[in-house]
């Protein structure tokens, strides 16, 4: 009897801003792995979501959506973007259920040309076309403009044909053992976690530049007594102004963000734990190395 065959491979799941990419992620995953915000530019960094599933083990990078760079995080996004291409076996390209923007297109796919790496077009958020038809003629657009592996219309948001996704991504997957052990679904540390998820609820709660302003730094992380934890974290933004508004009047919306995140937290944690939140104004953080370093942005 011969013995099943193990398939393992690296996915990236790339695209411009804001067109689902982390909704598709936490869906594949089953757990809130990724910041998911109706604001663009929500990922700032490379993010390990791991599928184990009967013989198969996926690892999905989550990286920045492309943009063009206006200071040193977005060269830092772009890079995590375009490394993350390079080391896939199979690639995501997302976008949204809408006829193809082709010069756009071209842009997208150049650093994925480069490295001759299997594509599969998802085309997310069907669950707005109410005409089938429609969707029938983006999907021969797209077809005219490359040759994709496959082309998958799905809805991350309602889990509709996601699993059809998985499947088309197992065939191409290679033959090969486990990349990490199979009862984990990230690579990344609980901190990273909890600082996302605080991030999350400042996108949320603040609005204009404020959440492109915010950075979150977990300053202590430690267990007080069995089962209970305390984490301190300082929100990082770049103005005085800016202070004022994350705090709110008489410290509103830091409370309102506090609350929210450390629902969250404890789900991820599967204990209780104590948020303590503070601001801090560090001007231009984003246009300097030193500090984009300190708050764990690898910037070469």
């Amino acid at each position: 009897m011969s013995q099943k065959v193990f398939k393992s491979g690296i996915v990236s799941i790339s695209g411009n801003p804001n067109v689902g990419k982390s909704t598709l992620l936490n869906r594949i995953i089953g757990q809130k792995l990724s910041i998911v915000s109706h604001k663009p530019q929500t990922t700032r960094g490379i993010f390990r979501g791991i599928y184990n599933s009967n013989g198969i083990q996926i690892v999905f990078v989550d990286n920045p959506g492309f943009l063009n760079p206006r200071n040193k995080l977005d060269q830092f996004m772009m890079k995590q973007a375009c490394a993350s291409i390079e080391t896939a076996d199979v690639v995501f390209l997302v976008v949204e259920p809408h006829l193809p923007d082709e010069n756009n297109l071209k842009d997208v796919l150049k650093p994925i040309i480069e490295y001759d790496c299997p594509v599969i077009l998802v085309i997310n958020k069907i669950d707005r076309i109410k005409d089938k038809n429609e969707l029938l003629i983006i999907i021969e657009a797209y077809h005219r403009l490359y040759e994709f592996k496959e082309i998958v219309p799905i809805s991350a948001l309602k889990d509709e044909n996601v699993q059809r996704l998985l499947s088309c991504t197992a065939a191409l997957l290679p033959e090969g053992e486990p990349l990490f052990p199979t009862d984990i679904v990230s690579n990344q540390y609980e901190r990273y976690f909890v600082a996302e998820l605080i991030r999350e609820k400042v996108f949320h709660n603040t609005h204009q530049e404020i959440p492109y302003s915010v950075a979150v730094s977990i300053d202590q992380f430690k267990e007080r007594e069995q089962g209970k934890w305390y984490i301190r974290a300082t929100l990082v933004v770049e103005k005085d102004n800016h202070k004022g508004m994350v705090i709110g009047k008489q410290g509103a919306m830091i409370k309102k963000i506090g609350q929210s995140a450390r629902k969250d937290i404890e789900t991820l944690l599967e204990a209780e734990c104590f948020l303590d939140l503070f601001v801090k104004v560090i001007p231009d953080w984003k246009t300097n190395d030193k500090k984009l370093r300190e708050l764990g942005y690898f910037i070469q």
